[in-house]
């Protein structure tokens, strides 16, 4: 049932178009336990047939990331943690996760909200401690978007390099096709990632204390 699920979804790309993957894109960053996979992976492929503009694919997917996480941050900083203990978990969320998150974005800060948009199972909740500590939205919107567009780049563009070959495939590819081969080269990528990431931090370490040095002189 959940694989005849996925593959409608998977049509949905096709048939609504940017609008479509935007929608998925903004649930998947809320408490809907919904697999970005579903949405990016099969935009890329579907550029690559043609049917999209892969950057435009890109962009849908990062401005429903970024309306997702939002509505995530502009909620825990309305109601507070008390009413994310109570009712969280109406939501595919528990008080586990939300002291995960806080714990953190306690030790890490603003850059927390950056890395954690690539890391499954915590990107979805980690806009909660940033709006609970008030994490100004400029800030917020900017580290939010920069990790939410490498992610959905990532598999938009694997979407793409496989493009040769699912078309390989009779008929229209498959939750099951795709599955296959994000698996196969999964660990690949997340190492480039890895790589890229801990580039990137460094390099911000590196800013934050050039900037902590120029204003204490």
């Amino acid at each position: 049932m959940i694989e005849n699920a996925l593959n409608w979804l998977i049509q949905q790309v096709e048939a609504f178009g940017y609008l479509g993957i935007f929608v998925m894109m903004f649930l998947e960053s809320t408490f809907f336990p919904f697999p970005s996979e579903v949405a990016m992976i099969p935009a890329g492929y579907l550029a690559y047939e043609g049917k999209m503009n892969i950057y435009l694919a890109i962009l849908a997917g990062l401005l429903g990331s970024l309306a997702g996480a939002l509505l995530n941050y502009y909620l825990a900083r309305k109601i507070g943690i008390p009413f994310l203990q109570r009712y969280g978990k109406y939501f595919f969320f528990d008080e586990r996760k939300l002291d995960r998150c806080n714990a953190i974005f306690r030790k890490h800060g603003e850059i927390a909200t950056f890395v954690c948009r690539l890391i499954p199972l915590v990107r979805q909740y980690i806009s909660l401690p940033a709006g609970i500590a008030g994490m100004p939205i400029t800030r917020f919107s900017f580290y939010t978007g920069l990790g939410a567009g490498i992610w959905v780049a990532v598999l938009a563009f694997f979407g793409y390099w496989v493009g040769n070959q699912l078309t390989k495939l009779e008929g229209d590819p498959k939750w099951a096709d795709y599955k296959k081969l994000w698996e196969q080269h999964e660990k690949t990528i997340l190492i480039y990632c890895a790589i890229g990431l801990a580039v990137l931090i460094v390099a911000y370490l590196v800013w934050q204390k050039k900037r902590k040095s120029k204003v204490a002189a």
